[in-house]
């Protein structure tokens, strides 16, 4: 079932300077793969060059290389890199994003 994005809160409303991680394991995020892609742009879009970010997605859409790298690729090229870290104890999955300098 897909949900109105605009329900969802934004991940970040700030731009951050420094690695950080964002929670795309709600859920509200297990219902809408949707959400998910388009939050995880936002959080790339909000990470300064030279940082990363954690993107932590639900665990109820699989491994994040199946929906999320080729996104975010397609959103941003070469001026990112994109690895999988592990899938959490819960069974999310964590996909670092690093925005090149």
């Amino acid at each position: 079932m897909s949900h109105s994005h605009e329900d969802l809160p934004p991940v970040t409303t700030e731009v951050h300077d420094n690695s950080w991680s964002a929670n795309l394991e709600t859920p509200a995020h297990a219902d809408d793969l949707d959400a998910v892609v388009e939050q995880a742009v936002d959080a790339v879009e909000m990470t300064t060059a030279g940082n990363h970010v954690n993107l932590v997605s639900h665990a109820d859409h699989g491994h994040p290389e199946t929906y999320l790298f080729d996104a975010l690729e397609a959103a941003f090229g070469d001026s990112v890199s994109v690895e999988y870290v592990q899938q959490c104890g819960c069974g999310g999955h964590v996909t670092r994003v690093h925005r090149e300098a």
